[in-house]
């Protein structure tokens, strides 16, 4: 999984290297050097020998020499990313991360069940009571879980996976009525420590703009009930070129239940 995200991600860098070269190309070909004389600055212009002095009646080309350092600088920050991402494709094979493996074993679940469950009792006697669960469309719970629990997508896996490896009490897809509109928010979170309440959604088809305008929709609904985006609703989003990162997931979660 983190092959083919960094694999999608090199793929980007390039493209964006190729973009920024076909720019440079309609650029001037001399290059800009800004210095302070006292209180005032100056520009000169390099063609690598000779140094040439700009008026302020030039600065249209001063703002376009600029750019063109911003571009230069750009591309070989683009570079030096190119470079570690091409070194990591080529020491590392398009594998299942050992830890997925492991958790995705039936052998071991049961096992490391107990290393995963919140050390609160009230909490955790929370996490495994029963409760009302979606049960619109069924047939599209089709990723497992960890603990033997289908999802309905592998990002909503990853976080699943996540939640339980940091022993954070959770609920998926448990009913909550806002109004009289019931909805079931992909995880409601109790705070191990605190005991509050947190709701993450996660947004998948973001490219979509039927879908993105019902996300939106949906948190208008969560704020209007006083659960704010940030604050007691997490979101993370993702779309087919930018799938969810399972670095964001686990900063997400230690930004708002282990710090």
């Amino acid at each position: 999984m983190i092959h083919k995200q960094i694999t999608i991600k090199y793929e980007k860098i390039i493209s964006e290297i190729n973009k920024i070269n076909l720019q440079l190309k309609t650029f001037p070909k001399e290059r800009l050097l800004c210095n302070n004389n006292g209180p005032y600055i100056q520009w000169h212009t390099t063609d690598g020998h000779n140094i040439k002095y700009l008026s302020k009646k030039e600065r249209t080309l001063a703002e376009q020499l600029a750019y063109k350092e911003y571009l230069i600088c750009k591309l070989q920050d683009l570079e030096k990313e190119r470079t570690a991402l091409d070194f990591y494709l080529r020491h590392h094979s398009n594998t299942t991360s050992k830890v997925e493996h492991l958790l995705s074993d039936t052998n071991y679940q049961e096992l490391l069940t107990p290393h995963f469950t919140p050390q609160d009792q009230s909490l955790s006697e929370w996490m495994n009571s029963s409760y009302e669960k979606n049960h619109q469309y069924p047939e599209q719970l089709i990723i497992k879980t960890e603990n033997n629990t289908y999802v309905r997508s592998k990002s909503e896996a990853m976080i699943h996976m996540f939640l339980s490896v940091h022993q954070i009490p959770f609920r998926y897809e448990c009913a909550l009525t806002l109004g009289n509109i019931t909805l079931y928010p992909d995880f409601t979170i109790r705070h191990p420590s605190t005991g509050e309440t947190y709701y993450w959604e996660h947004f998948g088809l973001m490219d979509e703009p039927k879908y993105s305008q019902n996300a939106f929709s949906k948190q208008q609904l969560y704020a209007s009930h006083g659960i704010i985006p940030t604050l007691q609703l997490i979101t993370t989003y993702e779309t087919a070129e930018n799938p969810l990162n399972p670095d964001i997931i686990e900063k997400t979660i230690i930004h708002y239940f282990k710090a």
